[in-house]
């Protein structure tokens, strides 16, 4: 009989969005989300599958809502555009059908995020 979970999903996809939207994707490592999330490696994978499965079910969770209003999000949708969508189908479906339900215009709203990461200048 498998052992019940004693973490909360919803939790754990939440801490691993934060890790996830400081990090990039391929600058997270298993060990970043393992310290990030509180959970063991074989407790991620069981739930998740991977770390690309986690990252899937993070940026799903982040464009569920109103994110064209949320940074975190926005960070978390460039972030998937740049380092996983060129070679990545499901997640570049999952970038091309939030953009295409975009009220705004996707260009604008991307570039206004990514322009305010640039250091302000004296």
């Amino acid at each position: 009989m498998a052992r019940p979970r004693n973490f909360n999903e919803d939790d754990v996809i939440e801490r691993a969005a934060g890790a996830f939207g400081q990090l990039g994707y391929t600058g997270c490592s298993v060990d970043d989300l393992v310290a990030a999330t509180g959970l063991q490696r074989g407790s991620l994978y069981k739930t998740f599958g991977s770390k690309r499965g986690l990252f899937e079910q993070v940026l799903r969770r982040a464009l569920a809502g109103d994110w064209q209003h949320d940074p975190a999000a926005l960070d978390l949708l460039i972030t998937a555009l740049r380092e996983l969508a060129s070679i990545d189908l499901p997640i570049a479906a999952l970038c091309r059908d939030a953009l295409a339900a975009c009220s705004q215009d996707p260009a604008q709203l991307l570039g206004s995020r990514l322009l305010a990461h640039l250091p302000i200048k004296d």
